[in-house]
């Protein structure tokens, strides 16, 4: 019982994490800043 409890608060901190950033804006900061890498991989930025 006392496994479940630890991998249910790590879990709960993950999704309250997750939660934030997206609030804040990051997932279009990721993807910004992945397409930017991408295109400099290839040669074209």
């Amino acid at each position: 019982m006392k496994r479940n409890v630890g991998a249910f608060i790590l879990l709960a901190l993950g999704v309250t994490f997750v939660v934030i950033g997206c609030l804040r804006g990051e997932p279009m900061t990721v993807l910004r800043k992945a397409a930017t890498l991408c295109l400099e991989c290839i040669g074209i930025g």
